[in-house]
Formats: structure tokens, sequence, C-alpha cells
């Protein structure tokens, strides 16, 4: 009962964070202008994380993504990168075809 309790009280507390930065976004949303330096430098930043993150997902994996190959990787990485531009953007097609090929490319792995 103790515990519950805590959980809630920690998932209180992150939903006040969450909503309360987001409330705020909103609030100043209307006062930022999309060409300012300030705006694009936050722009470049934000790329920059993702695509750190992506590269130490790929190159550096935990749990079972660890188990796959990094040429694997790689190529579904690369082959999804094409399909979410040949398809004009649509990353539900562009994750799909990466995973599927990342699934095949360890499938063909057992096999030989």
């Amino acid at each position: 009962m103790e515990g519950a309790l805590e959980l809630w009280l920690v998932t209180a507390a992150c939903a006040l964070g969450h909503y309360l930065w987001r409330g705020l976004g909103v609030a100043l949303s209307g006062r930022i202008a999309l060409n300012s330096e300030l705006f694009n430098w936050v722009a470049c930043v934000a790329y920059a994380m993702i695509a750190g993150l992506v590269m130490r997902i790929m190159i550096f994996p935990v749990g079972l993504l660890a188990q796959s190959e990094v040429v694997d990787r790689l190529v579904a990485c690369m082959l999804a990168l094409a399909v979410f531009y040949a398809c004009r953007r649509n990353l539900l097609v562009s994750v799909s075809a990466g995973v599927t090929v990342l699934m095949l490319a360890s499938w063909a792995r057992t096999l030989g």
C-alpha cells in the first residue's frame, strides 16, 4: 500500500512538471519569431541531439538491439532514410521498412 502511494506521487509530480512546461510553451509560442537567430539555434541543437542519439543507438545499442550486427543496423537505417525521402517523408512507411530489413537481416544470419 505504501509503495502504491509513492508511485502515485511520482506519477503526479512527473505529470505536473510535464504539463507545466508544455503550458508555458503554448503560452510563449505566439511571441517567438520563427526566423530569429535564437529559434534557429534551438532547432540546430535539437537536430544535433537527435542525430547523436540515433548514432549512439546504431553504434552502441543496448538490450535486444545489441544482439544484431552493426552492418545490419546501418543498412536498415540507410534504407529507412531512403524510403523516408522516396515516400514523401512518410515516417510510418520508413520506420516499417527499416524494422523489416533489420528483422530479415537478423533472420538471414541465423540461417547461414
